[in-house]
């Protein structure tokens, strides 16, 4: 979508509108340049979403609250509200989101804006008051969450007697009113019992996650599943047994400690070696059971959970699960699964058999899908073998898409002077500015603003040079700063700058705002 905007946007004008800002020797007044750029039809909606958000991050919660009043749903006023709470709160004006939390019409929201400020006050540093606003909380259902995640926070300042406290108030909460978003209440639980060393309870709180998981939904997970997050905690742990019960209920004999890898039990003809190499056809495993609890979207988030920092032998076997249940499975959600297992083999080195899954997929998708092998690859640290499978993919745009994934993953290692010969070898105009785009950033980032400002300047298409700009922006000094971002405003307009603007020129976001509403 990017593509087409900017191609549509044309090129880069030649004259590079703008560039004697940056030799004149003077500041230019940003916010005068926003003025009289901002046309007054905002083409978006003021009152939600993006706008009132930076409002609120920037220091103007009062003009993002009236922005929101104005919605004349109170449903969706409500959730606006609460938005710009969450907003004002991470950016640490604490008492500015209490205040307009405190004034949203809808109890419930009122209610949710609350609990998410109750850890905001903890890691503050202001306990007392996270414990006197997790007490002013009105809903029951409520409740068990607010002192999850105010234990939570303790646990994370390292502060083990209040998180063991707070987390036995939460369950007592849960336990005395069943309510929806029990177990997403015990997931966090879990993550706190493993932050206070009690792994022991962290099992009995898990246990009890699943149980709520298989009563209230026999024949799929509700949302958001809660149990894929304990499933993918204990499996970076090594832990797979609770996933092989989920996969394979029905109990199979016996198996020594010896037979067992991460929990996956083989027979007599099954050896260790063949499940770790990964080739499910080769194991003597049972196949799953049509019936498994446990579907493809809820395996498809485990594996996504874990792709980046599971151990080689605990992904592989992983991969091997997930093959098996692509073979043995309803069909639905196959996809879904097909593509984190895809990208989970890729991420570790097994190229052949994620290109293997790929050409399974209808012939449409199979480019795009060798793309984000490519992509992965790079991200493992095999740039080589990467670069050569992008320039392998027949599908033109797929193999622009991978060329650009390895051209920012060399950037990003520090790789400049590769990472720019592969970008050039880019044929497509746009996705030679995109990947430029990443060199640029990444050449600035590595401490040479002068080649980043050349690269910027290289590419061909006005849209995708207002990026690489812009981005150039955050990694300036002050007055440097200043004068890209004026000299983005004058060749592309303030929408490219704007989100950056917020940094250096906190007041831009309020300028654009009132110019637009006046």
């Amino acid at each position: 979508m990017v593509r087409e905007q900017e191609r549509r946007r044309g090129p880069a004008p030649g004259n590079d509108p703008g560039r004697d800002i940056l030799r004149g020797g003077f500041e230019p007044c940003l916010l005068a340049l926003l003025r009289l750029s901002a046309g007054r039809d905002p083409g978006t909606d003021l009152t939600s979403g993006w706008f009132p958000r930076a409002l609120a991050r920037t220091g103007h919660l009062v003009r993002a609250a009236e922005l929101a009043y104005t919605i004349g749903d109170e449903l969706k006023q409500g959730t606006e509200l609460l938005e710009l709470v969450k907003a004002a709160a991470g950016a640490g004006d604490l008492r500015g989101a209490q205040a307009l939390a405190e004034s949203i019409p809808l109890r419930q929201l009122r209610d949710k804006a609350l609990v998410a400020l109750v850890p905001a006050w903890a890691r503050a540093g202001e306990r007392a008051r996270a414990v006197a606003l997790a007490e002013s909380i009105r809903y029951p259902h409520n409740w068990g969450w607010a002192w999850a995640l105010l234990a939570k926070a303790a646990a994370d300042s390292g502060d083990i007697d209040e998180a063991l406290g707070f987390a036995a108030r939460a369950d007592d909460e849960v336990s005395s009113c069943a309510v929806d978003g029990t177990e997403q209440v015990l997931a966090l639980l879990v993550e706190v019992a493993v932050a206070t060393g009690d792994h022991d309870r962290a099992a009995a709180l898990a246990d009890r996650v699943e149980d709520i998981t298989r009563s209230r939904n026999p024949t799929g997970w509700s949302k958001p599943r809660s149990l894929a997050v304990v499933l993918a905690r204990e499996a970076l742990q090594g832990n797979l047994d609770r996933l092989d019960a989920l996969l394979r209920p029905v109990p199979g004999p016996a198996v020594g400690a010896g037979d067992t890898v991460c929990g996956w039990a083989l027979d007599e003809a099954g050896d260790q070696d063949m499940v770790l190499e990964g080739h499910p056809e080769e194991s003597a495993a049972r196949p799953f059971p049509a019936g498994s609890p446990l579907g493809a979207r809820d395996l498809a988030c485990v594996l996504d959970a874990v792709a980046e920092t599971a151990d080689q032998d605990v992904a592989l076997a992983l991969a091997d699960r997930a093959g098996t249940l692509l073979d043995t499975g309803d069909g639905r959600d196959h996809d879904i699964l097909l593509r984190s297992l895809t990208l989970l083999l890729a991420r570790h080195g097994q190229v052949e058999r994620a290109l293997a899954l790929a050409d399974r997929l209808d012939l449409d998708q199979t480019g795009a899908r060798q793309a984000d092998i490519a992509g992965e690859l790079a991200r493992s640290g095999d740039t080589g073998g990467a670069e050569a499978l992008a320039h392998a993919i027949t599908d033109r745009r797929a193999r622009d898409r991978a060329l650009i994934e390895v051209v920012r993953e060399l950037a990003r290692r520090g790789d400049q002077g590769r990472a720019e010969d592969l970008a050039h070898s880019v044929n497509d105009r746009w996705a030679q500015g995109e990947a430029l785009l990443a060199v640029a950033r990444e050449t600035a980032r590595h401490g040479d603003p002068g080649r980043a400002e050349t690269l910027a300047r290289s590419i061909a298409h006005r849209g995708t040079r207002a990026r690489a700009l812009a981005a150039l922006v955050e990694l300036s000094e002050p007055s440097h700063a200043r004068r890209l971002a004026a000299q983005v405003v004058i060749a592309d307009g303030w929408d490219p700058v704007l989100p950056v603007l917020e940094r250096i020129v906190p007041r831009s976001v309020a300028v654009v705002v009132d110019r637009m509403t006046s």
